[in-house]
């Protein structure tokens, strides 16, 4: 089942004032990403859908903390089931003195399937807020935020002073938060 965010929003503010009916399509909507992410962490299947079930009760109980200007609904739900299957995995995993090796300690640099898809979801929706903005303006915000380019660097690659420089900045960044909270 596909459901936007504000669609999914909408239901978790329900979920927050008890209705049984938006949890069942809360839950319709992302049980099987939510017991991917799970089942990704714990390999095992009968513990993923033990940690799934205790992510909806969290869900139930801490619906009304749901802040859609923090995260999106599923962000918000996959960091969720993320910390409870990372809990149960240090939760099993009681190594004997000795046992832990340097292998042990290695860091996957590869991002989850779910995370990756929350990136892009992301990345979609800043690209066309940013596409939004005047051309000369979203190079401006470009060039300060990704590329580190001071005000004054701005001003004297643009041709305008300091100050016009950081009120575009100002109000650029302003609509861009609008835009990404709509």
């Amino acid at each position: 089942m596909q459901t936007d965010r504000e669609t999914l929003t909408a239901m978790i503010g329900r979920v927050a004032k008890g209705d049984r009916d938006a949890f069942r399509m809360v839950y319709a909507a992302t049980s099987a990403k939510l017991f991917g992410v799970a089942l990704r962490i714990l390999k095992r299947r009968e513990l993923a859908e033990e940690v799934v079930q205790d992510v909806f009760v969290k869900i139930w109980d801490n619906a009304a903390r749901f802040d859609p200007a923090v995260a999106s609904p599923i962000t918000w739900m996959v960091a969720i089931t993320r910390n409870r299957a990372l809990d149960e995995v240090r939760k099993s995993a009681t190594p004997v003195a000795g046992e832990l090796s340097e292998a042990m300690e290695i860091v996957d640099p590869q991002k989850l399937a779910s995370e990756l898809l929350v990136e892009a979801d992301e990345y979609a929706r800043l690209k066309t807020c940013l596409d939004a903005l005047d051309a000369e303006r979203r190079e401006i915000v470009q060039l300060a935020y990704l590329e580190g380019l001071s005000r004054d660097a701005l001003s004297q690659r643009f041709g305008h002073p300091v100050a016009t420089i950081k009120t575009w900045l100002h109000r650029s960044l302003k609509q861009l938060k609008g835009c990404l909270d709509a």
